[in-house]
């Protein structure tokens, strides 16, 4: 159900709670969830934000907590009304000023400082008095598992990387064990997705999307804001700022910070994991460009952690992220440029093994199956080549079908590359397959590739043999 039918609802709300219904709304973005923003604009100038949540026990426990937070002062919107049924409620406008939105702008250290400060405040809550609002049952190794699991049926399968499932399973199962037996001096409120994206500005830091909080291990929220992918915290400012919340931590418990700091190591690959495993729902399932965009960032991460030895105890989780790390299409020059530039991708590859993903997020592109022309794998000389080599292509030549394709092919194209060039467009898609991938797919993907260079110089373009790990750039 749309926000557009809860208006009523919300326009309701509004009457009840300030004697006055608004003006106008507008839409506003929607996060990593599923519900549904608009900001609510009084002829005053007044607004507020009318939150539309199909989740009943997300919206249930974010008007909850947010009224025990307030009470002991934790910085985090007003909640103004709630409809009975839980569907849509009213919260303060904090404006659009996430910490993430000005990492570039503002002092990080100091502004992550509060934030630190800020998080254990909301952490060392009497969980007796926050409790009974949560949806969501304590941290435990079964949710310890589920995340796990959500990074193996989630990034890995879907991006279909080589793992021992096994080995991997075992992995799991010792980790998770690691992961609950945490010194349980650090327990309180587990936010569950600190990052930057959820902090809001105004002019302090304001925490948001607290609703799937539980009573759990507190590092965590540190380690997932300091690791945010995206965010990009160098080294010594992760470091830094972990410092700083060890000693508010240890302050706020009385236990010595070196305690708050022994779980730092494994709830960082933790984390990791389970934002890939989002990533890989969000992004590689259902095709957000965001998410998408945000996995070579977390691969970082990953890539750091094994460095510095935090998959040494787990053999089947290391071997599955090295097969994960040696993946070139998740580098970020696959993936989409953000240069002004449209990046023109030209694949060539076999219907065997599927489509080829599209890394941007965009989706739709141009798809060309070859397998009407006569093959050339079909002949023993021919078997070991390619459509790169001059005896596969003069086999193609001399029937004539293959050149006439690939005439046709790009007549097709070059107006859209044209349009998508004057409308700002950064990427297009186009792939050519047959059966094997290697002999007609080939010769077309790389006379396609070329005309478009060739007429095109102000486009990038960039040609991928999938089934033969073969890239190659034009116009870089």
């Amino acid at each position: 159900m749309s926000a557009y039918d809860h208006i009523d609802a919300l326009y309701g709300l509004c009457d009840t709670k300030f004697g006055k219904c608004p003006e106008s709304f507008s839409t506003m973005p929607q996060g990593g969830g599923d519900r549904q923003y608009l900001r609510l604009r009084f002829s005053d100038g007044m607004t507020v934000i009318g939150v539309v949540d199909d989740n009943r026990g997300d919206a249930k426990a974010f008007v909850g907590l947010s009224k025990v937070f307030a009470r002991h002062g934790v910085s985090v919107p007003e909640v103004y009304a709630c409809s009975q049924d839980f569907t849509c409620y009213l919260e303060q406008d904090l404006g659009d000023r996430s910490l993430f939105s000005v990492l570039g702008e503002i002092d990080v250290a100091s502004t992550g400082a509060d934030v630190m400060k800020e998080l254990v405040r909301m952490q060392t809550v009497d969980p007796r008095e926050w409790s009974g609002s949560v949806c969501y049952g304590d941290f435990s190794r079964r949710q310890a598992m589920w995340d796990l699991n959500y990074f193996k049926y989630e990034f890995l399968k879907p991006a279909g990387v080589d793992f021992n499932e096994d080995l991997l399973e075992d992995d799991f199962e010792t980790f998770a064990t690691s992961l609950v037996e945490t010194d349980p001096r650090l327990w309180g409120f587990m936010m569950r997705d600190c990052q930057s994206r959820n902090v809001m500005l105004s002019p302090d830091p304001v925490f948001i999307d607290y609703q799937g909080g539980r009573f759990g291990p507190c590092i965590y929220d540190a380690v997932s804001f300091v690791m945010q992918a995206r965010a990009r915290f160098s080294a010594e400012m992760r470091q830094e700022l972990l410092r700083v919340y060890a000693k508010a931590f240890s302050e706020a418990r009385r236990i010595p910070s070196d305690v708050v700091l022994e779980a730092v190591c494994r709830f960082s690959l933790f984390r990791t994991l389970q934002v890939l495993g989002a990533y890989g729902f969000r992004g590689l399932v259902q095709k957000r460009a965001h998410f998408i965009e945000s996995i070579p960032a977390a691969l970082e991460n990953l890539a750091a952690l094994s460095a510095g030895g935090a998959l040494d105890a787990y053999p089947g989780l290391s071997a599955a992220a090295d097969s994960l790390l040696s993946e070139s299409r998740f580098s970020p020059a696959l993936m989409r440029e953000d240069d002004g530039r449209l990046h023109v991708k030209v694949f060539s590859f076999s219907y065997k093994r599927g489509y080829p993903e599209d890394l941007t997020g965009n989706g739709g592109g141009f798809m060309f199956d070859c397998r009407g022309m006569h093959n050339p794998g079909r002949y023993d000389r021919y078997k070991p080549l390619t459509g790169r080599d001059p005896e596969v292509a003069e086999f193609l030549k001399e029937r004539g079908e293959a050149d006439l394709f690939a005439v046709r092919a790009f007549e097709m194209v070059s107006p859209s590359v044209e349009r998508y060039i004057k409308r700002g467009f950064s990427s297009l898609q186009i792939g050519f397959g047959c059966t094997g991938g290697r002999h007609r797919s080939v010769y077309c993907a790389e006379r396609m590739a070329r005309n478009i260079a060739e007429s095109f110089p102000e486009v990038v373009v960039e040609l991928i043999h999938r089934e033969q790990n073969i890239k190659e750039m034009f116009n870089r």
